[in-house]
């Protein structure tokens, strides 16, 4: 359980260095960086900034995915939230356009790259922690930890802006208002340090000492011999990643801008789907270790494709509790799929490869999926001004993860059994000590 805890609080903070710079670009950074006579215009480059924390996650999946096969998941992950933290931290500093010009957007889209490679070590290393801690035929539950972090780092960011929202004018909350919610990353972070300082190795990973089948190459290993398995892990995360840019992302934008909604409204939308998933998510999570994990995940990823054609005509009709209640459904969707999701796309690859496969998936997936879609559902919204182009793109992400899922392996715990027995002394050798090229 302190494993769990650990994953669950680390995660949830580094989650919510990336939801506040989320939420704030699509509030107030193109106002603040990307100054422009038209509001899309500038919500737009700022989108654009967003996706430079997904597009900058790959070298977080390569450099850190690679040590924690290496050198161990523990000190990965300690350099993980060190990294992101300092650069949410930073962000809160920085000078607004006004002040210096085109050096401030420089400035935060190098601070942006920053987060995303924190975010894109983190995410392998949080799911390993706690599933190779716990039983691995609970491993749906255990790396569900890793899961709730988004959720609970979105409610905590879009909290912080909401209560900063309302206590103050929007002068004052443009002029500093916002800062406070990334200077709060310094304590915050400080908090997830402790925690996971006190943690021990996992075993599974202490088992592979032992042996002496830590992978000397482990990037190589994955592109070589786990090709079937990236690729399946790598397609399961995209009609994920695309939901939840719309549901957490730009729905305060499309609320706001095309609805005409407060805010304050929007904010409150997302903040009860946030806080229903925090729940969902572990149960899904504990749901997929006693049905087929991979039918649960599939049927998820059918209604992901369906909902949006709901959603829309729902939300025009300019009703808050409409767009609350479609924000609820999809989120419950998207908890659907991604409670399952930690444990599917580890149990994708050996254990000597986990961290560098997990990692390269999670990160690979990201650019093709959440990294650009807040700004496709931008660029069809002002192009065509219909939602139509939006619900069909979701859809298109819902087929590829329908691929992902159907051509991805059911587990095999035997794998981290052996490697278990090691370490408690049984002396049993693993079953699969050459197995890194099983598809």
């Amino acid at each position: 359980m302190r494993a769990f805890t650990a994953s669950l609080t680390g995660t949830s903070l580094e989650w919510y260095d990336f939801a506040v710079y989320s939420a704030a670009s699509a509030l107030v950074f193109g106002k603040l960086f990307f100054p422009s006579e038209d509001p899309l215009t500038g919500t737009l480059l700022a989108f654009s900034t967003y996706a430079v924390g997904y597009v900058s996650r790959p070298l977080g999946g390569f450099v850190f995915g690679r040590l924690g096969d290496v050198i161990g998941r523990k000190r990965v992950l300690v350099a993980t939230l060190v990294l992101v933290g300092a650069a949410t931290f930073l962000i809160g500093c920085l000078p607004t356009h006004a002040v210096a010009g085109p050096v401030a957007p420089i400035l935060l889209v190098l601070l942006r790259f920053a987060q995303g490679v924190g975010v894109g070590g983190e995410w392998g290393g949080a799911v390993l922690l706690t599933s190779e801690f716990g039983n691995a035929r609970q491993r749906g539950f255990w790396a569900s930890a890793a899961q709730v972090g988004p959720p609970a780092g979105n409610l905590m960011a879009n909290g912080a802006l909401a209560a900063l929202g309302a206590l103050l004018t929007e002068d004052q909350f443009l002029s500093f208002g916002w800062r406070i919610a990334f200077l709060l990353s310094g304590v915050l972070v400080a908090f997830g340090l402790w925690i996971r300082l006190r943690l021990e190795e996992t075993p599974v990973f202490k088992g592979m000492e032992a042996v002496g089948e830590r992978p000397e190459a482990p990037i190589r290993e994955v592109f070589t011999t786990q090709r079937r398995p990236l690729a399946a892990a790598v397609f399961s995360r995209v009609a994920p990643d695309v939901l939840y840019a719309m549901f957490t992302v730009f729905v305060l934008t499309y609320a706001t801008e095309e609805l005409g909604m407060e805010r304050s409204k929007a904010l409150a939308a997302v903040l009860i789907g946030s806080a229903l998933q925090i729940f969902l998510i572990p149960l899904a999570g504990a749901l997929s270790d006693r049905v087929n994990r991979r039918r649960l995940y599939l049927g998820a990823a059918v209604a992901a494709g369906i909902w949006p054609f709901v959603f829309f005509p729902m939300a025009d009709t300019g009703s808050w509790g409409l767009l609350v209640l479609g924000v609820i459904v999809a989120l419950v969707i998207h908890s659907a799929m991604y409670g399952p999701q930690a444990a599917f796309v580890a149990e994708q690859f050996t254990p000597r490869l986990r961290y560098t496969g997990s990692s390269l998936a999670y990160t690979l997936a990201g650019v093709i999926g959440g990294a650009v879609a807040p700004l496709v559902f931008t660029a069809l919204l002002g192009s065509f001004g219909l939602w139509l182009p939006l619900a069909g793109y979701i859809l298109v992400t819902a087929v590829l993860t329908v691929v992902g899922v159907l051509v991805g392996r059911d587990p095999d715990h035997g794998e981290d059994d052996s490697y278990r027995r090691l370490v408690e002394g049984a002396g049993t050798e693993p079953e699969d000590r050459a197995g890194a090229g099983r598809p």
